[in-house]
């Protein structure tokens, strides 16, 4: 027998080239398929992952836009500069302090409109529409109403109530709050709990919705509290939405820059990250040392947004999985 003749002769050499065959027609369909959405990639990929290189190139050169001819090379320095300077410190621990205070009040707040508007009552339609409001303004707009429509200390809205208050009392020395200088901190999170609350709502709500109500009725029919049955069976099916609006929330709030910029400019201890980060560019012109910073904001976004995304897989393993 020949060589060609025991070739042909071999068990499973007929089938072998079909199968060759069919996965090169399934390669072939595959990159049919994905061809149309190559151009889309490669501009997304153009436009955010370009930009990120040249910062990280930039982040480790010692670069002040007044001095040019200065330019050089300083390797990590600029990040030791991030985490040792006394004031780029200090924003990043009030990013990090507002950023827990706002996710922590918005979750609970949140928390409590959405077990609201999880009962049925005359005009709830309407109540999800004004709630959802305050998340649909622009952060510029939503700040700059604070700023001057309730809390100006002269005639914003808030000062305005407690005058007309204590005139109902005869009292002409009703107390002025002037969250703005006295409590600027304060003021910032409090802007941003009001448009941050309705986001955390409806993912919260979309939860409560989501529960097996067959449970939630025997436990009912079994004599349980409505305390009972929102500490054992209610909070523990939302867990999951409580981590997903957190951690979406921390993301957002983490690169905050328009409430702080809007109301307080930065001033009386309330310079996050983002904007120490624009008066490093913008004012000390020191390029460098800004883009280590903004690295710096990128990573711990990243770190964030990979908790994200495993709770968001893990609920739609869970969806899939009933």
């Amino acid at each position: 027998m020949t060589t060609a003749t025991a070739r042909i002769s071999r068990p499973g050499h007929h089938a072998a080239k079909p199968q060759r065959d069919t996965r090169s027609r399934e390669r072939a369909l595959a990159w049919a398929r994905r061809a149309p959405l190559l151009p889309a990639l490669i501009f997304l990929i153009l436009v955010t992952q370009l930009p990120f290189v040249v910062t990280l190139i930039i982040s480790f050169l010692n670069w002040n836009s007044l001095s040019p001819d200065k330019t050089a090379f300083a390797g990590v320095e600029n990040y030791v500069t991030v985490l040792t300077d006394p004031d780029l410190r200090q924003a990043i621990f009030t990013t990090i302090l507002l950023t827990v205070s706002v996710v922590l009040a918005s979750l609970v707040v949140g928390l409590g409109l959405a077990l609201l508007l999880d009962k049925k009552f005359i005009g709830r339609g309407l109540a999800r529409t004004l709630l959802i409001a305050p998340f649909l303004v622009v952060p510029v707009a939503a700040a700059l109403i604070w700023k001057h429509a309730l809390l100006n200390p002269t005639y914003g809205l808030i000062n305005g109530i407690l005058t007309w208050l204590w005139s109902l009392f005869g009292s002409t020395t009703a107390p002025q709050l002037d969250l703005l200088s006295q409590a600027p901190m304060m003021a910032v999170i409090v802007s941003l709990v009001w448009q941050w609350t309705p986001f955390m709502m409806l993912i919260l709500l979309a939860g409560l919705q989501s529960r097996p109500m067959d449970t939630v009725e025997a436990a009912q029919m079994d004599g349980a509290t409505p305390w009972a049955i929102f500490r054992h069976l209610t909070l523990p099916h939302l867990r999951q939405y409580l981590e997903l609006g957190g951690l979406l929330g921390a993301i957002y709030i983490v690169q905050n820059f328009d409430a702080v910029f809007t109301l307080t400019a930065g001033g009386l201890g309330t310079a996050n990250l983002p904007y120490a980060i624009y008066q490093t560019f913008y004012f000390a012109n020191e390029y460098g040392l800004a883009s280590a910073a903004g690295v710096v904001v990128v990573i711990g976004t990243i770190i964030v947004a990979t908790f994200a995304l495993r709770t968001v897989f893990s609920l739609f393993k869970k969806e899939a999985a009933r």
